[in-house]
């Protein structure tokens, strides 16, 4: 990541928008912005998959729910965060399960980078198939989006939830629900 260019193009953004980029409280902010943009886009060069290369055999073949997984991303339209939980539900397979906070640091390398929503949804749900090959997956996302909060429409409060169902969790309504009824929905 170039936090030179980072900081030299916040400096820019702050004379075009009318400020003072040299005045007392600005005067480390580019560097900051720069340091800033370096954690929450830290995603962009890490391959989640890595997660997924310890798995254990465990005689385990029924539901696995991790929820509330805190995350955060940048609305790529805006550049503004979004802010939610994620819910991972998944059905092993001949015993293959992660670690659990496996869950959690494959949501956080995809959210941290320029993304919308439904693509973290979508990713974290494709990659637990491709590399776990469990019976289903669900996954849910519930967000706030700065996008919408604090300009444009300005609806704080409001939330985006967006799901992806894979495998057995699409084809069986009652797994499904269970799903629902654990995370509280």
């Amino acid at each position: 990541m170039d936090k030179e260019k980072i900081a030299s193009a916040v400096r820019q953004i702050l004379e075009a928008i009318g400020e003072d980029p040299d005045r007392q409280g600005l005067l480390d902010t580019p560097e900051r912005v720069a340091k800033m943009y370096e954690e929450v886009f830290s995603g962009l060069s890490k391959d989640p998959a890595v997660h997924c290369e310890t798995v254990f055999e465990e005689q385990h073949e029924e539901m696995v729910l991790v929820k509330d997984i805190q995350f955060s991303s940048m609305c790529e339209h805006h550049l503004v965060p979004f802010i939610g939980v994620a819910h991972i539900a998944y059905i092993p397979k001949n015993g293959r399960v992660i670690g659990l906070s496996k869950m959690a640091r494959i949501v956080d390398d995809i959210s941290k980078r320029p993304q919308l929503q439904e693509r973290i949804t979508k990713s974290v749900a494709d990659l637990l198939m491709e590399e776990l090959d469990p019976v289903g997956v669900m996954v849910i996302l519930e967000a706030e989006h700065m996008c919408m909060s604090i300009r444009g429409v300005k609806k704080q409060g409001s939330n985006t939830v967006t799901s992806a169902v894979r495998g057995s969790f699409r084809k069986n309504s009652k797994s499904r629900n269970e799903v629902l009824s654990l995370i509280g929905k």
